[in-house]
């Protein structure tokens, strides 16, 4: 069986879940996904990368999204959510929030689950990936596997 890391920080769409579920073929794949919530990620760089993409109201709604403690509650039925898209497709998944230090939990659950890939899926975030501190980026010098950044999909 392949496993992949999953780290997300939107609950995934269909054609996300359609996606990462076929991405080898007939093999079959289980899932750890790692859900971070948001607040860790600079309020201002989420803000540029709004502007960046042309989509100005969502820069003005930032102030408006939980953060912190308060994102919690909608990081966990993302992870619900996403957790149950994969296993409808098939796939073996499981999952945690993580909420300090994603790429050294991405690191040891990589390790205790003998990962074969790191499949990265956010949203762009182009400040971050122009200075190469997005976690893809990062990722690739720590874990020791293929990473793969994919660019989640909005429904």
């Amino acid at each position: 069986m392949f496993t992949s890391v999953l780290m997300i920080e939107q609950p995934l769409t269909t054609v996300d879940v359609d996606f990462v579920t076929t991405l080898h073929g007939d093999d079959q794949v289980s899932f750890v996904v790692l859900m971070q919530p948001r607040g860790d990620q600079d309020r201002l760089l989420r803000a540029i990368d709004d502007v960046a993409l042309g989509e100005l109201p969502e820069a003005i709604r930032e102030g408006d999204v939980p953060e912190g403690e308060a994102a919690l509650g909608p990081a966990a039925q993302a992870l619900a959510h996403s957790l149950n898209a994969l296993r409808q497709k098939g796939a073996s998944a499981t999952g945690q929030i993580i909420e300090e230090h994603p790429l050294d939990k991405l690191k040891a659950v990589v390790e205790e689950n003998g990962a074969d890939e790191v499949i990265v899926l956010t949203a762009p975030h182009f400040v971050e990936e122009f200075f190469h501190r997005d976690w893809a980026s990062r990722a690739r010098h720590k874990v020791g596997v293929p990473v793969l950044k994919l660019f989640a999909h909005n429904e």
